[in-house]
């Protein structure tokens, strides 16, 4: 579908971009919704926000550990919410996902890239590098060390894009299947194809973060 056939165009600003922001807008004003009803026992909005940042928060803790999930939350759990609200846009008839476009992809896998470095030399400071040498350190296995050091350095080098272009191409695959068996049986796949893309879009969602979880629980624990 092109620019011009979504129902939000805004001249000379791709649909990603623009769809983009409205997710942004629709996750601050839900924010604001539930902070301006908060009760004590949870119900309605809450109850549901609650829900969804409290499994973020357990696959934070279970995957980093308790003491650095609160650190890596706020990273893990925007990105999660993010994702998940673009991944549905595109279920929505005129609407554009921005996750189907790499531009938006790249834009998320980027900040933990290097969040997971930030927080590596944080932690370990110069002994970080311990993380690109391998098990065996020692002047005997200096060729194996260098060697595992530049297979670490194009393994941390190729995460973003490996985090971009998964979620791009699955993204983009639904899309296209979603269409295909839509004109294929307009009358019977509608029901199907839409519980197809809900759980595609919470799969792919699910999956970013944990792996940017994992990139950052790697870089936080100690080089063995």
């Amino acid at each position: 579908m092109e620019a011009g056939g979504y129902l939000i165009n805004i001249p000379g600003v791709p649909s990603y971009v623009t769809y983009s922001w409205l997710a942004m807008i629709i996750l601050v004003v839900f924010a604001l919704i539930v902070r301006r009803s908060l009760n004590l026992v949870p119900r309605g909005v809450q109850n549901f926000f609650e829900t969804v940042v409290e499994a973020l928060y357990n696959l934070c803790e279970e995957t980093i550990g308790h003491h650095w999930a609160r650190a890596h939350f706020p990273l893990i759990g925007t990105l999660g919410l993010y994702i998940l609200i673009c991944n549905y846009m595109g279920l929505i008839p005129g609407f554009d996902s921005p996750t189907a476009n790499i531009n938006t992809t790249a834009a998320c896998a980027i900040p933990v890239f290097f969040a997971t470095h930030y927080y590596g030399l944080r932690v370990h400071g110069v002994k970080y590098i311990n993380h690109f040498l391998g098990p065996i350190r020692s002047v005997f296995a200096l060729p194996l060390m260098i060697m595992m050091f530049f297979i670490e350095l194009i393994g941390h080098l190729v995460r973003p894009l490996t985090l971009s272009v998964r979620l791009f191409g699955n993204m983009v695959a639904k899309h296209i299947l979603l269409i295909v068996l839509g004109i294929l049986a307009p009358a019977v796949v509608p029901v199907v194809i839409l519980g197809l893309g809900v759980l595609v879009g919470l799969v792919q969602a699910f999956v970013f973060v944990l792996l940017s979880a994992m990139y950052l629980a790697g870089a936080v624990e100690e080089a063995h």
